[in-house]
C-alpha cells in the first residue's frame, strides 16, 4: 500500500548561511511557489496542504507580498466542497495521484486544521484587501461546526492526518500491539477506507477513529474567534465560545494537560503532548494556562533551546528524533508563541520566538528538528518554518 503525503524520514543539518533569515526565507518560498500556491518541499511534499498553505500565506505576507499570501488562500479553496470541506491535499498539476488511495481524483478525502481562520485575520489586521476569502472561510469552519459528529461537545476527527500530527503518541488506542511504524503504516491506510461522508464527499465521521482531540479542537475554536472578528459573525464566536468551554472541561489539573474525548480519553488520549496545549489559544483558565506555558518553557517537561518538545520529556513514548514522537515543530512552536501574545505574556513570547529562531537557523529551515541541538530532521527545506520571521526581532 501507498502512503500518500511522502514523509520519507531522512534529516538533514546546516546552520543557515548569514544571518539574514528574512532573505533565506524568501530564498525557500520562493524555490517553492507554483502558479498561485508554495509546495512545502518540492521532493518530499510536491503539492498543496490545506494548513501549511495558511502558514505561507503569514510569511508571504510579512514579506512584503500580500498579492501572493492572497493567491496561497485563494488557491486553498479551490477544492471546497459545497457543504465547505476543504481537502488537505490537492493534486491540481497531477490529478491521478494518489486517486485510487482516496476514492477520487484531485485532492484528498480529510481535511487538517482549519488555520485559514488566523490567516485571513492576521491578513485583514495588516491592512489587506481578504474580501473574496471570508465567504470560503467561513463555510469552511462552518463544515466542522455544524457537520462533523460531535463527542461530548468536541467536533470529532475523521483520521489521524486530520490533525496534522501523523504519529502522534495521541493515537496510539489505535495501533494494537503498542506502536510501531510499520504496523502504524498500515492502520492509517485502513482508516482511510472507514471514514463516512456525505454525498458530496465531504467526510463526517469515522467508526474506526473515534476521538475528538484537544488539539485539534483548539484550532478549530482559535480560527473560528479570529475569523469572527474580522466579519462581527456573533453567531461563530458563539460556537467557538462553546467549543472553548467543551475544551476546559477536559483538563486535568494532575495531569497538566488537556486530555481528548472519544475511545482513547483513558488511554493514548491523555498523553503529554504539545498539540494538547494548544488549548491555551483559546482556555479562559489562568491557572490551565499558567501550567501549560510553564510545560513549554521547563528543559525538564518541553522546554528546549530549540523549541518546545512534542511530546513531554517525561513520557514514555518521547523520542527525540522521531516523527512526531518528540522533536520540535516550528508550526506548533508558533502557535504556542501566537498564544502567548493573545494573552499578553510577552516574557514567555520571547522565549518562545527565540526556541523557533535558534531552531529554523540550526536546523537549515528543516520540516522538524531536535529541540535541543537543532539538528533538522525530515524535509529540508520546509517551507512552513519559514514562520520563524514572524518572530524574529525586527
Amino acid at each position: 500500500m501507498t502512503v500518500p503525503a511522502g514523509h520519507d524520514g531522512s534529516g538533514g543539518e546546516g546552520t543557515l548561511p548569514g544571518t539574514d533569515l528574512a532573505a533565506a526565507a524568501r530564498r525557500v518560498l520562493e524555490q517553492h511557489w507554483r502558479d498561485g500556491y508554495t509546495v512545502p518541499n518540492g521532493r518530499v511534499y510536491p503539492f498543496q496542504w490545506l494548513w501549511d498553505s495558511c502558514f505561507h500565506a503569514l510569511v508571504w505576507n510579512a514579506l512584503g507580498e500580500p498579492g501572493r499570501a492572497v493567491s496561497e488562500l485563494a488557491h486553498l479553496f479551490r477544492t471546497q466542497s459545497p457543504l465547505g470541506f476543504v481537502p488537505h491535499v490537492d493534486y491540481e498539476w497531477e490529478p491521478g495521484h494518489h486517486a485510487s488511495f482516496w476514492g477520487r481524483e484531485g485532492h484528498s478525502s480529510i481535511t487538517q486544521p482549519p488555520m485559514f481562520g488566523h490567516a485571513v485575520a492576521e491578513l485583514w489586521r495588516g491592512g489587506v484587501d481578504v474580501g473574496a476569502l471570508v465567504a470560503p472561510a467561513r463555510r469552511g469552519l462552518g463544515f466542522l461546526l455544524d457537520h462533523r459528529r460531535r463527542i461530548d461537545g468536541l467536533v470529532a476527527m475523521c483520521h489521524p492526518w486530520e490533525s496534522g500530527g501523523d504519529d502522534s503518541p495521541r493515537w496510539d488506542h489505535w495501533c494494537p500491539g503498542g506502536w510501531d511504524p510499520r504496523r502504524w503504516y498500515d492502520v492509517k491506510g485502513e482508516l482511510v477506507a472507514s471514514v463516512e461522508s456525505a454525498p458530496d464527499g465531504s467526510p463526517l465521521s469515522n467508526p474506526g477513529f473515534d476521538v475528538a482531540p484537544a488539539g485539534f479542537n483548539a484550532l478549530i475554536a482559535f480560527n473560528a474567534l479570529e475569523l469572527a472578528e474580522v466579519t462581527g459573525d456573533d453567531q461563530l464566536g458563539a460556537q467557538a465560545e462553546a467549543l472553548a468551554d467543551a475544551l476546559d472541561r477536559r483538563w486535568e489539573p494532575a495531569l497538566g494537560t488537556w486530555v481528548d474525548a472519544g475511545e482513547s480519553a483513558t488511554s493514548s488520549g491523555r498523553v503529554r503532548t504539545l498539540e494538547a496545549l494548544l488549548c491555551v489559544l483559546v482556555s479562559r483558565r489562568a491557572d490551565a494556562r499558567d501550567a501549560a506555558f510553564a510545560q513549554m518553557l521547563d528543559p525538564g517537561a518541553h522546554g528546549g533551546p530549540c523549541g518546545p518538545t512534542q511530546v513531554h520529556r517525561d513520557e514514555p513514548s518521547y523520542r527525540p528524533r522521531t516523527y512526531w514522537r518528540g522533536p520540535a515543530w516550528p508550526q506548533l512552536t508558533y502557535l504556542c508563541w501566537a498564544a502567548a501574545r493573545r494573552h499578553g505574556r510577552e516574557a514567555d513570547a520571547t522565549a518562545l520566538a527565540s526556541m523557533l529562531v535558534a531552531g529554523a537557523t540550526r536546523s537549515g529551515l528543516a520540516e522538524y528538528w531536535d529541540a535541543d541541538d537543532g539538528t533538522g530532521l525530515g524535509a529540508v527545506p520546509q517551507s512552513w518554518a519559514t514562520l520563524a520571521v514572524l518572530a524574529a526581532p525586527s
